[in-house]
């Protein structure tokens, strides 16, 4: 009995979830502007009594400005896109110019987006930025700021203009099966980018990208990425940190089964030269694959870019418990591991265990400076601990 009333309740709920067709709102694949049926399907779902779909059928559909969907008046808990087909950002990177974000969701709860395509069109910008013109800082194309139970699954997001995805100040998050691809001379188009964020899980998804393939920023606990191929790209940076004094830690961050293929770093924390309050502790870097990485591992607490405000000053930032196991393949430097910690508060407990890094099929080495740290099995390059 108790078998037939779950499956009546189930039903009900499927029954009483209702679909809005973003073709209904005015939507056209022929090139046409969709940014207001956007909204009015979001205003519309929104203010449902019941769990609403918002379905975005096969086709090219323009979206010209720059959207937010905010959650604050909404009356129900679950709004699903599915997208099925190609959201394609304005070729005049001006259009969005410095709206900071194409797809912004602000104070949403049980938010999820499947499939589609997200094609930012970013390479005018990209190009702007390496030429000696003032451009406009551009748009990331997907961020989702002071939000809950958030789902992203099977979602691909090309040639961003900034950031693909950005989750700031969110609490479970769950990102599963994502694309992103990018040039890897696309300036400031990190992966995916966690700040002020507790409980957030990226699975099984592939990042090409110009900067940072993950990057976490302050006040990021409870990170999980597992199953990641990321390159070309900066790798896995946890920071840049420390540039102000009061700053939110990072705590208990795992990056497990990962393949970085021709990146600028592996897996990295760096923090800036400069006087702050912040930390990181409880990390673990596990069963990881380097293939031709720049630095496979590293942590730098001297970054000072342009030797402005920090030229010559200790990092405060304090970085401690961070393990290294299982780590594997080749180093494009001759360098393979390099801590560079703080001269005012060392980096401790570091950890390397069954670390096998060659640098062109040779001895690579490694290098220490204010580290204190421990190694278990073996361990090449030799630890210089």
């Amino acid at each position: 009995m108790a078998i037939i009333w779950v499956l009546i309740i189930q039903r009900s709920i499927l029954a009483n979830n209702i679909n809005y067709n973003l073709v209904r709102f005015g939507a056209k694949p022929d090139g046409s502007d969709t940014s207001k049926a956007f909204t009015s399907a979001w205003n519309t779902a929104c203010q449902s009594e019941n769990p609403s779909t918002i379905v975005v059928p096969k086709g090219r559909y323009f979206v010209n400005s720059a959207l937010l969907f905010s959650g604050k008046n909404c009356k129900v808990k679950s709004i699903k896109f599915v997208i099925r087909g190609t959201l394609v950002a304005p070729s005049d990177f001006r259009l969005l110019g410095d709206a900071g974000t194409w797809f912004a969701f602000e104070d949403v709860t049980g938010v999820s987006i499947s499939g589609g395509v997200f094609d930012g069109q970013g390479s005018g910008l990209w190009a702007c930025k390496r030429s000696s013109e003032r451009c406009p800082a551009g748009a990331t194309t997907l961020r989702f700021s002071n939000s809950n139970n958030i789902e992203i699954n099977g979602v691909t997001s090309v040639n961003s203009q900034l950031y693909h995805i950005v989750f700031d100040g969110c609490k479970n998050v769950k990102v599963e099966g994502v694309k992103i691809s990018t040039s890897g001379r696309s300036p400031n188009t990190d992966g995916i980018h966690v700040q002020l964020s507790n409980g957030v899980t990226i699975l099984n998804s592939n990042i090409a990208t110009g900067d940072d393939c993950v990057s976490v920023g302050a006040g990021t606990t409870n990170l999980w990425i597992e199953n990641m191929a990321c390159g070309p790209g900066h790798g896995v940076s946890i920071g840049s940190l420390g540039k102000d004094v009061n700053e939110a830690g990072v705590v208990n961050v795992t990056v497990k089964t990962a393949t970085f293929t021709g990146t600028e770093n592996g897996v990295r924390i760096k923090s800036w030269g400069r006087p702050s309050n912040g930390f990181v502790r409880n990390v673990l870097f596990q069963h990881i694959t380097m293939l031709n990485a720049q630095n496979p591992i590293i942590i730098d607490q001297n970054y000072c870019p342009d030797d402005k405000g920090c030229s010559g000053k200790a990092s405060g930032v304090r970085i401690s418990d961070v393990t290294y196991q299982d780590i594997h393949g080749s180093s494009a430097t001759p360098i393979a591991v390099k801590f560079d910690c703080s001269s005012e508060y060392h980096c401790t407990n570091i950890k390397l265990e069954g670390v096998d890094l060659t640098y062109r099929n040779q001895q690579a080495a490694s290098s220490c400076v204010n580290t204190i740290g421990s190694t278990y099995g073996v361990i090449e390059p030799k630890s210089c601990f």
